[in-house]
C-alpha cells in the first residue's frame, strides 16, 4: 500500500500569464511623463508575450541546453559553428519581431524610448539572448564612418524578421552584429590590444586589411558581423569583420571555445583566433578605434542600466507574488511587518532603477534626433552614473529578493527556478562594458568636458524643496562636481548623483509616498542594507 506522507501546499503558484506592462505601473508613469502621447499598443502586446507560460519555457530551455560549439564536421572540415536550442531562436524571433534590436536607426522603427522600455520587459523574461540584440543596436550607428558597408548592410540590421540560417546576409532577411574588443592581457585597456592589422587591397567596402591575433571574449560568435579592434601602424583602428566574405566563402574566424560562465547560459561568449588569413574592412579613420568604440559602448551601457533594472523588476516581482501566498507564523509573508519593510525598500529600489534607466534612454532618443544641449550633457553625464549604480545594485538586490523566496529561491529545479537564473545574472551587467571604476572614471571625465553642475542643478529644480534630504544631497553633489572630486572619490561622486537624480525623477513621476520614503532612506538615513526604511514610510502604499 502507497503511504502518502504529504499533500502540497502553502506553496506559490508560477508567476505566468501576465501582461508585464500592464502590471509594471513605474514604467508606465516613467513613459507617460517622457513621452505622453506614446501608443501602449505594441508594449502592451510585448508584456502579454513576455508573461506567457509559452515563453518562460523557451527562457528555462534556452538556458539548460545551453548552446554548443563545433569546430569540425564529421569530415573533419573546420566549420566553426555555435548549435543553439529551438527555444533560443524562438526567443531571438521575439526581440526582433518587437524590435529591441537596430530597429530604432530604421525607417519607421520603434523610437528609442519605447524600444528601451521593451528592452526592460523582456530582461524579466530572459537577459541573456539580448547580447546579440543590444550589440546590433550599438553598432549600426558606428557603420556610417564606412559608407558603403552602411548602405549595404542597414537594411538587414533594421530588418525585423530574425533569420538564424549560417549563410551570406545577402541571403538573409535580417542580421546581427557582435563585437570583439578585449584580449587576454588587456581586458577594459583595449590599448593593449596586439592584434594586428595589415593593409591588403581597396575593395568596393573600401579599405580591406588581413588580422592577425585573438580575442579573449568574443560574444555571440554566429552573428553576421562583428566589428574588432586592432592595431595598424597608426595606431588602434575599427574593422568591420563578417563570417562570410562578399564573394560568399567564410571568413576563416576559428572559434577556439565557448565560456563556461556563471550565469548568462543562452548565449554564447567565445574565445577566437584570427590567423592572419581573416578579412576586416576599416571602419572610420585609422588610429580613430577608441572613439569608435566610445561611442558603441555608450549604447552598450544604456542597455546594460535597462537589462539590470528589468532583472530588477522580475525579481521584485516573484519576491512580491510568493508572499502574497505563503503563510508563516499565522499570517501571509506579505502582511508580516517586517517583510512589508523588505518589500517596500525592494520596491524602492526597482521603480528608482527603472526611472534612471529610462531617463537616460529619453536623452539618448531626444539627441539623437535633435541638437539639444541639456540632453546631451544628461546623456552624457547618465551613461556613467546609470551603468555604475543600477548595475551595481543589482547584485545586492537580486539575493535579499531571493532570500523572501527562501530556500525555493535558491532551487535551480531543472531551469525552473527563474529566481536563481536573476541572481546569476545580476552580476553580469556590472562588469560588462566597463566595470564599476571603468564608469566612475568615465564619469570624472564628463565633468570636464561640460557644464555638469548647470545641468544637474535643471534637472532637479522641480524638486528643490520637496525634502530637506534632497536639498542637502543636491548641494553636496554640485559642490563635489564643482571641486572636481580627485580620483579616489570618483565612486562616491557616481553614487550620490544617481541617488540624487533618482530622487528628482522620482518627485517628477513616482507618488509622493515612494518620493518621502526614498529621500528618507537613501538620502537621510543612507543605509546599506533592505528592510531598514525608517518608521513613518507608507509601507503598503509603495508596495502596491
Amino acid at each position: 500500500m502507497t503511504m502518502i506522507t504529504h499533500e502540497v501546499s502553502n506553496q506559490s503558484t508560477p508567476w505566468s500569464g501576465v501582461d508585464l506592462f500592464a502590471a509594471n505601473r513605474p514604467l508606465r508613469d516613467a513613459l507617460a511623463h517622457h513621452a505622453p502621447a506614446y501608443d501602449a499598443t505594441r508594449l502592451h502586446t510585448l508584456g502579454v508575450l513576455a508573461g506567457s507560460a509559452e515563453m518562460q519555457t523557451h527562457a528555462r530551455l534556452a538556458n539548460t541546453h545551453t548552446p554548443q560549439l563545433h569546430q569540425h564536421d564529421v569530415q573533419g572540415r573546420r566549420i566553426d559553428e555555435v548549435e543553439f536550442h529551438p527555444s533560443y531562436h524562438a526567443l531571438m524571433a521575439a526581440a526582433l519581431r518587437f524590435g529591441l534590436h537596430a530597429a530604432p536607426w530604421g525607417e519607421g522603427g520603434p523610437s528609442h524610448l519605447e524600444r528601451a522600455a521593451g528592452f526592460m520587459l523582456f530582461s524579466e523574461l530572459e537577459p541573456s539572448v539580448l547580447c546579440p540584440v543590444s550589440m546590433s543596436y550599438a553598432v549600426t550607428p558606428a557603420l556610417r564612418a564606412n559608407a558603403a558597408i552602411a548602405k549595404a548592410w542597414s537594411p538587414k540590421l533594421t530588418s525585423c524578421a530574425y533569420d538564424p540560417r549560417f549563410v551570406p546576409f545577402e541571403a538573409k532577411s535580417a542580421a546581427t552584429m557582435g563585437m570583439g574588443m578585449t584580449e587576454k592581457q588587456g581586458g577594459s585597456d583595449v590599448r593593449a590590444n596586439t592584434t594586428r592589422a595589415l593593409f591588403d587591397t581597396d575593395t568596393a567596402w573600401g579599405r580591406a586589411y588581413m588580422l592577425t591575433g585573438h580575442k579573449w571574449f568574443f560574444s555571440a560568435p554566429m552573428c553576421d558581423a562583428f566589428l574588432v579592434l586592432a592595431q595598424t601602424t597608426t595606431g588602434l583602428s575599427c574593422f568591420f569583420v563578417p563570417r562570410f566574405m562578399p564573394d560568399g566563402s567564410v571568413n576563416p574566424i576559428r572559434i577556439q571555445r565557448l565560456k563556461d560562465k556563471l550565469g548568462n547560459h543562452a548565449n554564447a561568449s567565445s574565445e577566437v583566433e584570427f590567423g592572419g588569413d581573416v578579412t576586416g574592412w576599416l571602419v572610420g579613420d585609422e588610429g580613430r578605434g577608441v572613439p569608435q568604440i566610445l561611442s558603441m559602448g555608450a549604447l552598450t551601457r544604456l542597455d546594460c542600466a535597462l537589462g539590470t533594472a528589468g532583472l530588477m523588476r522580475g525579481a521584485l516581482t516573484l519576491a512580491v507574488h510568493h508572499t502574497r501566498q505563503r503563510l508563516a507564523f499565522g499570517k501571509r509573508l506579505a502582511e508580516q511587518p517586517l517583510m512589508k519593510n523588505v518589500l517596500a525598500d525592494l520596491a524602492l529600489e526597482s521603480e528608482a532603477a527603472t526611472a534612471l534607466a529610462l531617463r537616460l534612454a529619453q536623452a539618448v532618443d531626444v539627441t539623437e534626433k535633435e541638437s539639444n544641449e541639456h540632453e546631451a550633457v544628461m546623456r552624457r553625464v547618465l551613461t556613467p552614473i546609470a551603468k555604475f549604480w543600477i548595475c551595481k545594485r543589482g547584485a545586492m538586490f537580486a539575493q535579499e529578493a531571493m532570500e523572501c523566496l527562501g530556500g525555493n529561491g535558491y532551487v535551480e529545479a531543472q531551469g525552473q527556478g527563474v529566481m536563481a537564473r536573476i541572481y546569476r545574472e545580476m552580476p553580469l551587467n556590472s562588469i560588462w562594458e566597463g566595470a564599476g571604476n571603468i564608469m566612475a572614471l568615465d564619469l570624472l571625465r564628463a565633468l570636464r568636458g561640460a557644464d555638469v553642475a548647470a545641468a544637474i542643478a535643471q534637472e532637479c529644480e522641480s524638486a528643490r524643496g520637496a525634502h530637506a534630504a534632497f536639498d542637502a544631497a543636491l548641494a553636496r553633489v554640485l559642490a563635489a562636481i564643482d571641486a572636481m572630486a580627485e580620483e579616489t572619490q570618483a565612486r562616491v561622486l557616481a553614487r550620490d548623483t544617481a541617488l540624487l537624480l533618482q530622487a528628482a525623477l522620482l518627485h517628477r513621476h513616482g507618488s509622493d509616498a515612494v518620493f518621502a520614503a526614498f529621500c528618507a532612506s537613501r538620502l537621510a538615513q543612507q543605509c546599506d542594507v533592505f528592510g531598514a526604511l525608517p518608521s513613518g514610510c507608507a509601507l503598503d502604499a509603495i508596495i502596491e
